[in-house]
């Protein structure tokens, strides 16, 4: 039993001093002296990773033990080739650089403006040049009043002094990407400030009727065009490629009674229209019979005239007539007169010379009876 009491690892025993002396002062285990698995120091390690280094380097590794030659590493010329060719990789990769087609980009030099580079493969030699890319053709958006009924950005007054809650979208995108980088330092909160301010604008001179029912396509385009002259005023680089004027609402607290009142202001034009067509109808009819009097009137004038003027001509004819010869001209005119007397009533004409009234046959009234029974159908 004395011969295994050198230690833990079945050794040996070489005393106490041995073990007081050795590399187990720290409180660590010695590693065993017999044929045990050897656990390396961790200095030993590191020597060891120190020649590998120098082997790699051009230079020649340590000794056996471990314990380096004393030497400091050596580079060939092979290593700075190889080390020139790899810092140009990385140069060349860190220089060339692709853009897709639906982008540009914009190159700095020493952090100046240099180019606008389009699609395809391009050289900006690293560092002197660096360079940032931006979709250009991608539709972006931008949604005002949106997320919630009633949002302060949705809320503006009207011309006539209403409040009207609208939601529309703002959608855009780059044509030049470099006043889009230098030009605008928040691009999305500029274009969000432009658009509301301009509806702001354009509602504050509009009646609230027509905003909730015929004018938002008018509204949408003048939208678009104050945007778009705002953006470029500031030469922000960015195009405006339309407006969706998506609700106009009045506000929620208002909304039930506003519809009353539209139900009632709808009710008042039907009746107002109808009362225009009825007004429009009767005027109509007024005029036509006014028309109609008229030419009535113009037409019984003319005969008038017309039959007067003839009789007048007759006259003067007939005097000329009984200034030739006055017997002929009296005795035609007692005709004339007696055949207009007698010629519309029945009549029985008796020749004396014929024997007087012993002469006269007695006849039945045929033409009275014919006339009574006429009558009496009737």
């Amino acid at each position: 039993m004395a011969g295994n009491s050198g230690g833990p690892w079945g050794g040996g025993g070489g005393g106490d001093d041995d073990d007081d002396r050795g590399g187990n002062r720290g409180g660590g285990r010695r590693p065993p002296e017999g044929g045990g698995p050897q656990i390396p120091e961790i200095d030993e390690l590191m020597k060891k990773g120190q020649d590998q280094l120098r082997v790699l380097m051009g230079g020649r590794g340590g000794g056996g033990n471990g314990s380096g030659s004393g030497e400091g590493p050596s580079f060939g010329r092979g290593t700075v080739l190889l080390g020139l060719g790899i810092l140009a990789v990385l140069w060349a990769a860190a220089s060339f650089y692709t853009v897709k087609p639906e982008e540009q980009s914009v190159e700095l030099f020493l952090g100046d403006y240099y180019r606008t580079a389009n699609p395809g493969l391009n050289f900006a030699p690293w560092p002197v040049v660096t360079f940032e890319k931006l979709p250009v053709t991608r539709e972006q958006n931008e949604d005002i009043g949106v997320g919630g009924r009633g949002s302060e950005a949705g809320l503006m007054l009207t011309g006539d002094e209403n409040i009207v809650d609208i939601d529309f979208q703002v959608v855009w995108n780059i044509n030049d990407p470099a006043k889009y980088l230098f030009n605008l330092r928040d691009p999305q909160m500029t274009i969000r400030a432009v658009a509301e301010s301009a509806m702001r604008e354009i509602i504050a001179q509009s009646q609230l009727a027509p905003i909730l029912n015929r004018d938002r396509g008018a509204i949408s385009a003048q939208l678009d065009d104050l945007i778009q002259d705002t953006l470029d005023s500031y030469d922000s680089g960015v195009n405006i490629i339309r407006v969706n004027f998506d609700k106009a609402d009045p506000p929620v607290e208002v909304i039930g009674a506003f519809r009353d009142v539209q139900a009632a202001e709808q009710e008042r034009d039907r009746l107002e229209k109808q009362a225009d067509a009825y007004a429009a109808r009767v005027l109509a009819e007024a005029r036509g019979q006014a028309a109609q009097t008229l030419e009535e009137a113009e037409g019984y004038r003319a005969r008038v005239v017309n039959e007067a003027e003839g009789e007048a001509s007759r006259f003067s004819a007939v005097l000329t007539e009984y200034q030739k010869a006055p017997d002929v001209t009296r005795k035609r005119l007692y005709l004339e007169a007696m055949e207009e007397i007698l010629g519309g009533i029945d009549k029985i004409i008796l020749d004396d010379s014929a024997g007087g009234s012993q002469g006269i046959v007695p006849y039945l009234p045929l033409n009275e009876l014919r006339r009574s029974n006429t009558t009496g159908e009737q």
